[in-house]
This record gives structure tokens, C-alpha cells and sequence, in this order.
């Protein structure tokens, strides 16, 4: 009898002390499949413009939100699990699932916050006439599928690149992906090539 009790109180402690199930969140007002075809549709077809000009400083980003809680924290807020944080709202602990390569992080630093279209994409799409407080509302959008916490050298890689020259490691994230991409396209009157178009076209056929 003291055994078996003992054991049941193993198994309590044992399930008191373990994390938090790790859930995958999405980013905000991802459309479905049909009205992302809709917005497609709907984008116009450009050649890209030019990088001329263009700094990320001209997209003011990592606005204060919310007390000392900028969007970089707000997202891995969002984006994490039992996410535990400082006064200065830094995020000293959690667990973050990148969809982009289905890999799993306890540490904020090795996590990202990606802008889904790049901001140097946005630029020669049509940002680059933007005024810069349009700028910041797209850099720190927390509206639209447009930022959201990813494994940080799998954001490198990514770099300013579209879906016709790079796509998430997980073939099944295609869909989503792509929903977002548009969305963000569609919401800001960005133009797309006819490659990126192509591309996101077939990506949306795998929903």
C-alpha cells in the first residue's frame, strides 16, 4: 500500500511539473483558401521596382505597445507558450513552435519575429512612396498574418526573398503561408511579379 502511494504521488509530482502543451499558434485574420484566391486575383501584376533608396530605417519597427512590451515582445507573447517575462517585458522564458520548419525553442533569442512580406519586398512593390508613419503601421502590424515568431536562421535565409525564390522548409505550411503573404499584399495595395503570382498560385493549390 505505501508503495503504491508513493508511486501515485510520483505521478502527481511528476504531472504537476510538466510543461504546458505546446500550441502552435497563427498569426490574425488569415483568409481562407477562396477569399485568399479572391485577393489574389485581385493584386496587380508589376515588375519589381527598385531597391534604391531603401533602409529599414525608413520602416520605423519594434513599436512600444503596450507599457514596456514593444511588437517584438507582443508577438512572442502571442506566439509562445507559458511565456514568462521581466519588467522590462523581455521574455526570460517560454517555448516558441516555428511553423516555417516545425522546430521547437526555449529560448528567446533563438526565435525571430519575421516580417511574412519582407519590408526591402515591400519597398519595390510600392512602399517605397509610402509616408513613413504608413511604414510603421506595416512594420508593426499585428492586425494582419504579417509578423510572427519563427526559428531566427531560418529567417535569415528567408531574407527579403518572395515565394517564387523561397518557401518554408515544411511543405505543408505552403497553404498558410501563402494565405498570409497575399493577405498583407492585398490589405496594403502591393503589386506582385507574374513569378511571385505563379508561385503563390501553386502554393494555394496545396490547400
Amino acid at each position: 500500500m505505501k508503495s503504491t502511494m508513493l508511486a501515485v504521488l510520483a505521478l502527481v509530482a511528476l504531472v504537476s511539473t510538466a510543461p504546458a502543451p505546446l500550441i502552435a499558434r497563427a498569426p490574425p485574420n488569415i483568409p481562407t483558401t477562396s477569399a485568399a484566391q479572391t485577393q489574389l486575383t485581385g493584386l496587380r501584376v508589376a515588375a519589381q521596382g527598385s531597391q534604391t533608396g531603401y533602409s529599414r530605417d525608413l520602416f520605423p519597427h519594434w513599436s512600444t505597445i503596450s507599457g514596456a512590451c514593444n511588437t517584438r515582445e507582443t508577438v512572442l507573447q502571442r506566439d509562445g507558450t507559458g511565456v514568462v517575462t521581466d519588467s522590462a517585458c523581455t521574455s526570460t522564458s517560454g517555448r516558441w513552435f516555428s511553423p516555417y520548419d516545425g522546430a521547437t525553442w526555449s529560448a528567446a533569442s533563438d526565435v525571430d519575429i519575421d516580417h511574412v512580406v519582407p519590408l526591402s519586398n515591400a519597398w519595390k512593390s510600392g512602399a517605397a512612396s509610402w509616408s513613413t508613419s504608413r511604414r510603421q503601421t506595416f512594420a508593426n502590424d499585428l492586425t494582419n498574418p504579417q509578423l510572427i515568431a519563427v526559428t531566427d536562421n531560418v529567417n535569415q535565409a528567408k531574407s527579403d526573398q518572395g515565394p517564387e525564390s523561397w518557401k518554408p522548409p515544411v511543405t505543408s505550411y505552403y497553404c498558410t503561408y501563402a494565405k498570409m503573404w497575399i493577405k498583407v499584399k492585398s490589405v496594403y495595395s502591393l503589386t506582385v511579379t507574374s513569378a511571385e503570382k505563379s508561385a503563390l498560385t501553386s502554393m494555394l493549390n496545396s490547400c
